[in-house]
């Protein structure tokens, strides 16, 4: 890691995401800093277009003929992969730091065809946001950018450790005051994610 570095954490969900960007040492800004991290950016985008189902596999699936099920899922990937591209770009053209790494949730493991995972009743509750996630690890992948997988039931511990910090809440309530809205549990997660893929190996 090198000064001017930046990373983006990102905490998803069916078909959208929350995108939280920071830079790590150097100068803090009082209004954006928090003890060694530098909220750079954050944003709602959406990850498929508006025409197309958020969660193929858990819902509109279930109703379809397989091979018709299939090729929807497929059609949500493309749009899905086209959507990521576009959103890590519009981060990297916003951006004023050299961005490095992204952090994603763990992908949870899922059978290795489309039509086992709309089958599968486990799968298929996890599928769609699996599907987001790699859309994601691919364009950052595409760019150079490393990925880091986070698990969210520890993050935020490794990231107040990662800053010396024991009471994060405290921060993140005082980095809320200083910025305004939106500042939602979301954004928590993923700057916490962006922490950790920071100081990550």
């Amino acid at each position: 890691m090198s000064r001017g570095d930046a990373f983006i954490g990102i905490s998803d969900h069916g078909g959208w995401a929350v995108l939280v960007t920071v830079a790590m040492g150097g100068p803090i800004k009082p209004d954006v800093g928090l003890s060694g991290a530098t909220l750079l950016d954050r944003r709602r985008v959406e990850l498929v277009d508006a025409d197309l189902p958020k969660i193929p596999h858990h819902s509109e699936c279930q109703r379809l003929p397989i091979d018709d099920a299939v090729a929807l899922v497929e059609r949500v990937r493309v749009s899905a992969e086209r959507h990521a591209k576009l959103v890590l770009d519009a981060v990297a053209t916003t951006v004023p730091a050299h961005i490095t790494r992204i952090a994603l949730r763990h992908c949870p493991w899922l059978p290795p065809t489309i039509a086992e995972c709309i089958e599968d009743y486990r799968a298929q509750n996890v599928a769609d946001w699996v599907m987001y996630r790699k859309a994601l690890a691919a364009a950052a992948e595409a760019r150079g950018w490393a990925v880091h997988w986070y698990q969210p039931k520890n993050v935020f511990d490794a990231a107040g450790a990662a800053l010396g910090i024991e009471d994060l809440d405290a921060h993140f309530l005082r980095l809320r005051r200083s910025i305004g809205p939106p500042w939602s549990k979301d954004h928590k997660l993923a700057m916490a994610a962006a922490i950790v893929a920071a100081r990550a190996r």
